[in-house]
């Protein structure tokens, strides 16, 4: 009888460790897959910038300066992208790239809405839409990144699953996060080349003429 426990409690301990590792191995694979996600979405912001820059660039020989920054800021997320990785320092630099690269789009952005005659280039709404729709996606991603690294980075500092952890060679993974402020806030994608209503000042207040002694 006594070995009939010693085997039934030997069967739970392997079929726990076995669980355990599995579901260790299960999210480790689920944050590759999410940053890849990311990747996809990151590449893409990266391929659209030199369609927009080309676009505009004609329309905007005396800013140079603005157009240099972006491609620089792009040609660095680039550099910086392909060696990221959800178990390295890649994320925090490939987030100081990104959020350098939105500095730089959003000066720009506000760069161009002072030429009026993009606006009848078809191309720029087009870019427009593409952009707001990569930057969305790049959002979700990130989200979907974040909770599932958390999930993961959970599952190894609680116990009894911390003991497995080694043997499935589970090493925490590096969350994205924000540290520019101004990334923080949404960034206004709009080349529509609206033209802007201007404000009438107040009226002055009536002069009162002095009083006559």
């Amino acid at each position: 009888m006594p070995l009939i426990v010693l085997v039934v409690i030997v069967v739970v301990v392997m079929a726990w460790l076995v669980s355990a590792y599995n579901g260790l191995i299960g999210l480790k694979n689920q944050v590759a897959n999410a940053w890849k996600q990311i990747d996809v979405q990151l590449k893409r912001r990266h391929d659209l910038i030199p369609n927009l820059v080309n676009t505009v660039k004609g329309a905007m020989n005396f800013e140079r300066d603005t157009l240099d920054a972006v491609v620089s800021a792009r040609n660095k997320a680039i550099a910086v992208q392909s060696g990221a990785g959800p178990a390295g320092p890649g994320v925090a630099a490939t987030a100081a790239a990104e959020s350098q690269l939105s500095g730089a789009l959003g000066r720009l952005f506000a760069v161009v809405e002072a030429y009026p005659d993009l606006k009848a280039t078809g191309n720029v709404a087009q870019l427009q839409e593409e952009l707001t729709t990569t930057e969305n996606k790049i959002a979700f991603a990130r989200q979907l990144y974040n909770d599932t690294a958390t999930a993961y980075n959970t599952s190894q500092r609680q116990f009894p699953t911390m003991l497995v952890a080694g043997i499935a060679g589970a090493a925490p993974a590096e969350l994205w996060e924000i540290s520019d402020t101004a990334e923080r806030e949404n960034v206004a994608v709009d080349l529509s080349m609206a033209p802007r209503v201007a404000v009438p000042p107040p009226p002055a207040p009536p002069v009162t003429p002095p009083a006559r002694s």
